[in-house]
């Protein structure tokens, strides 16, 4: 009966401790890919098809057995461009891609293979955490939130996002005029979803999370660097006031200003006018709406001071006086006077007047003496 015992022990012991000790820990695997596409949509090369293939060191990562303790950990942005990839595209050389067959194949199967695992979304672009955070840590809650979205909407189900979680140790190695022109473009493109709700905005603003990754190699830095002007650039010039010259020869006129809108969606702005001196006074435009793809004439009402030309310079801003986008600059050539002005003139030009006279006079007087 003790010896029964003992067996009893030894079986429920055996039996308690050996699945620990053989659990199987997650595999935990991560998809990233330094960026091949620009910021116009374009790609820069066809390299990533390369790598997509079953043979291809993204491909090799997926052309696997579903496993049920893996979790994978992928960047959103090379889902998107995955997925432009599967349509026909163009490479910057204005030659046609060849891997949308590969993309498609690469996409269908990551959705299988991940479809019984939890999938962790990076920051989109997989910037440097540490760096985004030193620079822009409220766009860098942007990042993860776009990323989490975009990779849910291309794997059709949802999934998951860990901040804390780092999938590398190395860092970017971002220059400091790097860092200043990302932080400009970063800030204008912030400017501009202010009164702007569109989704190529908000796509390019978190396309910028790119040049924080510390897969940028030098070239690439410098690449993307100077492709990300030209995209905020061209971007912010969608809203714009148009600049002008008006020669103006009445005391009051009115003057018109277009205001031109491209994108689909509608844009309520103010627009502030500034001249650059004291020769025209002229109030600011409150609550523009401009209409989807379309450009609006306003009257500018301008009251001249004194003759000459002066400058005004016309920002558009928000409803807190915040800017958005580029400013125009008006010229302005006055050939006109105000008759306060003219009456002011008129009257230093009698007492001038007099005051020679009485001056000829005393002359007169102190020649007779």
């Amino acid at each position: 009966m003790k010896k029964l015992f003992t067996f009893l022990i030894t079986i429920l012991f055996i039996g308690i401790t050996v699945p620990s000790a053989t659990a199987v820990e997650n595999e935990i695997v991560v998809i990233t890919e330094t960026t091949h596409r620009n910021f116009d949509g374009l790609f820069r090369d066809d390299l990533l098809a390369q790598s997509l293939a079953p043979t291809g060191r993204l491909g090799e990562l997926i052309y696997v057995p579903i496993k049920t303790n893996r979790i994978w950990v992928i960047d959103p942005a090379l889902v998107d461009e995955v997925t432009a990839m599967t349509n026909k595209y163009s490479l910057v050389n204005k030659t046609p891609g060849v891997g949308s067959d590969i993309a498609l194949s690469w996409i269908t199967q990551l959705r299988y293979v991940t479809s019984r695992n939890q999938v962790i979304a990076l920051a989109y672009g997989n910037p440097d955490i540490k760096l985004a955070k030193r620079l822009a840590p409220s766009e860098l809650k942007m990042y993860f939130s776009y990323g989490n979205e975009s990779l849910s909407k291309n794997l059709i189900r949802l999934v998951s996002t860990r901040p804390s979680f780092t999938p590398t140790k190395t860092v970017s190695r971002l220059n400091n005029s790097q860092r200043i022109s990302y932080t400009k473009n970063r800030q204008r493109l912030t400017e501009l979803s202010r009164v702007v709700e569109d989704a190529e905005l908000k796509a390019l603003r978190a396309k910028l999370a790119i040049l924080l990754s510390p897969s940028l190699n030098r070239e690439n830095r410098n690449y993307f660097s100077l492709q990300a002007i030209k995209a905020v650039k061209n971007e912010v010039g969608k809203l714009s006031v148009n600049e002008g010259k008006y020669r103006l020869t009445s005391a009051q006129v009115k003057v018109p200003v277009t205001v031109t809108n491209k994108y689909p969606v509608p844009v309520t702005v103010d627009l502030w006018l500034t001249p650059d001196n004291f020769k025209v006074y002229t109030p600011n435009i409150r609550e523009i709406t401009i209409a989807a793809n379309s450009k609006l004439q306003l009257s500018m009402d301008v009251s001249v001071v004194a003759p000459g030309n002066t400058t005004i310079q016309a920002q558009l801003t928000d409803s807190k006086g915040n800017d958005v986008g580029e400013s125009a600059m008006l010229s302005l050539n006055l050939t006109v006077i105000d008759s306060r002005v003219a009456w002011f003139t008129t009257g230093a030009a009698i007492i001038l007047f007099l005051a020679a006279v009485a001056q000829s006079v005393r002359r007169i007087r102190r020649s007779k003496k």
